[in-house]
């Protein structure tokens, strides 16, 4: 699905990493346990962990993006009676590192490369998980630049985040292409002059307040054949 207009080729694609590429169900299921099998709570902790970073953001105190999650699971356990140690909490999130791609996602990168679009990567993760999570996930090699918020020292969906990765590749934002399975992320790339494609996966929902992205499909497959399509 398209809005219909003509553009062409975006000159760099920006690839959100954590469940547009990574399957994090392994994660999920142990962050699950660690909540002693109340599932109700996953979604909860992942909103509080995204509530959070922002808080740190705009409150000018940036912390690693794993320990705000440690923290945010901490507060949804106690908020809902249940008792959870710093430690059990650190251990529920480890499976992240060794998050699985999802099944479409080398495939659809090694489309788009020998289609000779500039790829790149640009993650909630900091520096040291994200190497490893490419590493172990086999898709460490197939960016042309790896970001990590890390650097800028502002978490997604900032508004600023974006002007900064476009100008760490030397492109205005409009001619970069922010790709992710998260409404808040293309919703935040598409306010701060980035076009974006949406990987509607499972559970995942546009924000219905924010401009509609050019590209919406299902996987990375059919957001690979729509940028397969344009024009140069």
């Amino acid at each position: 699905m398209t809005d219909g207009k003509k553009k062409g080729r975006p000159r760099i694609l920006f690839f959100d990493l954590n469940e547009t590429l990574l399957d994090l169900s392994e994660v999920r299921e142990s962050v699950k346990n660690a909540f002693e099998g109340r599932n109700e709570l996953v979604p909860l902790w992942f909103s509080s962990l995204l509530h959070y970073s922002l808080v740190a953001t705009v409150a000018g105190q940036f912390k690693p993006f794993d320990e705000i999650g440690i923290s945010a699971m901490m507060m949804v356990a106690r908020s809902n009676g249940l008792d959870l140690s710093e430690d059990r909490a650190r251990e529920a999130i480890q499976p992240i590192m060794s998050a699985p791609p999802h099944p479409d996602a080398l495939p659809a990168l090694k489309r788009l490369k020998d289609a000779e679009f500039q790829i790149g990567l640009l993650t909630n993760s900091f520096q040291k998980v994200m190497e490893r999570q490419l590493e172990n996930a086999g898709l460490a090699g197939m960016f042309h630049i790896n970001l990590s918020v890390e650097e800028a020292g502002i978490y997604k969906p900032h508004r600023d985040i974006y002007g900064w990765a476009a100008s760490r590749v030397g492109k205005w934002p409009d001619a970069c292409m922010m790709i992710a399975a998260h409404g808040w992320d293309v919703a935040g790339a598409l306010w701060n002059g980035m076009r974006a494609a949406f990987v509607a996966r499972p559970g995942q929902e546009l924000y219905p307040l924010a401009p509609v992205p050019e590209i919406v499909e299902p996987d990375l497959e059919g957001v690979a054949n729509r940028l397969i399509e344009m024009g140069e």
